[in-house]
């Protein structure tokens, strides 16, 4: 598959094709990495996870953890923290989950919702944005922001 960052923008005709993105995409994600999604709900986000946690040999059905936040999925290449803010509304509910530790932990982070949690987000997070084209069809546009300092 093309690089994902210099393609940039990619069409999708079907779930499968937007898991496999995600498998796509886990071949170059480090422990550290945070992976921020956007998009209306039912888009696609949490099947792109899917492929994320297949390409990093996560074993085991993932789901959105809409209800717990957080679903931890390890046994692979290392742990990936799967994080939905479907449910959170402000900031400010934030601030007690304690997500800087999986943010900042020793695994990849997948963040549903991301665009709630912006100013908790490091400077190089991998932005993904998913956009609806049909009843199959997804627009699937990734950025990834390079910082000039640490971080």
């Amino acid at each position: 598959m093309q690089d994902l960052f210099t393609e940039k923008v990619f069409n999708t005709n079907s779930p499968e094709e937007t898991e496999a993105l995600g498998r796509s995409l886990a071949r170059g994600l480090t422990p550290g990495d945070v992976v921020a999604l956007t998009g209306e709900l039912g888009s696609g986000k949490t099947c792109f996870v899917q492929g994320i946690a297949s390409g990093l040999n996560i074993k085991g059905y993932v789901k959105s953890p809409s209800f717990t936040i957080v679903n931890v999925y390890e046994g692979g290449a290392f742990p990936l923290y799967h994080i939905d803010l479907f449910r959170v509304s402000t900031g400010g509910e934030l601030d007690g989950l304690g997500l800087e530790e999986y943010i900042y932990g020793d695994g990849v982070s997948v963040i549903e919702w991301a665009d709630r949690a912006i100013g908790m987000l490091p400077e190089r997070a991998i932005t993904v944005k998913f956009f609806y084209t049909g009843e199959t069809q997804r627009r699937i546009e990734f950025e990834r922001r390079e910082s000039g300092g640490a971080g």
